[in-house]
């Protein structure tokens, strides 16, 4: 089983600024957990003969403590606009039934909460918004260096992305139970496959 997903991302959690979860550090939320979601636009990607372009899905973690403390709570929601061989195919990654980056993350998961389907949405450019249904939403706005370009961060333990964009994240958001209000923000073009090693950018939300 052989697959590859690109494309881009926007997330947000509940960590005060700037989130420790990719460096392995505890959430800075004000209950101690990172409560989040993580909206993926796949530009190209598929599993085996499964053609998995131009789909989103959004991935929802709740942290109790540091990454490699487990017990993480992981739920999806895959755009309602998919097929269901599509859905079947991404749920497989995500779970890490197929093995590569997400199968590595998967011996942290603790309980999967379960695969849904609603609209699922990724707005392209600098700033991008994102959303799932009417439960969440987010608008990323990312902090400025002194030479006014974007501030990003890279080379982190835990990263969707070698490098990505950092900022805010304001919204709401409302499933699976992981009710919380998002602060902080990032962006970045992805891509995970199959033949990445154990010990490439393993991902986060």
């Amino acid at each position: 089983m052989a697959w590859r997903i690109s494309g881009s991302y926007a997330a947000s959690c509940s960590c005060n600024l700037i989130c420790p979860c990719p460096v392995d550090g505890p959430p800075t939320s004000a209950d101690g957990e990172c409560k989040g979601f993580i909206v993926f636009g796949v530009k190209e990607g598929n599993l085996d003969d499964t053609d998995l372009s131009g789909v989103n899905f959004a991935l929802y973690n709740l942290f109790p403590s540091n990454l490699t403390a487990g017990n993480w709570k992981v739920g999806i929601v895959i755009d309602d606009g998919a097929s269901d061989e599509q859905a079947d195919a991404l749920e497989q990654i995500c779970k890490g039934e197929a093995g590569g980056p997400f199968g590595d993350l998967a011996n942290f998961y603790g309980e999967y909460l379960g695969t849904e389907r609603d609209s699922v949405t990724l707005s392209d450019g600098d700033r991008p918004s994102a959303s799932v249904g009417d439960s969440s939403e987010m608008a990323f706005e990312p902090l400025q260096g002194p030479d006014g370009g974007d501030v990003t961060v890279k080379g982190t333990m835990f990263g969707f992305a070698p490098e990505y964009r950092i900022g805010k994240g304001p919204g709401k958001s409302d499933r699976f139970g992981l009710s919380y209000e998002p602060i902080y923000g990032e962006s970045a073009d992805f891509e995970f496959s199959t033949e990445q090693a154990a010990d490439a950018p393993t991902g986060r939300a």
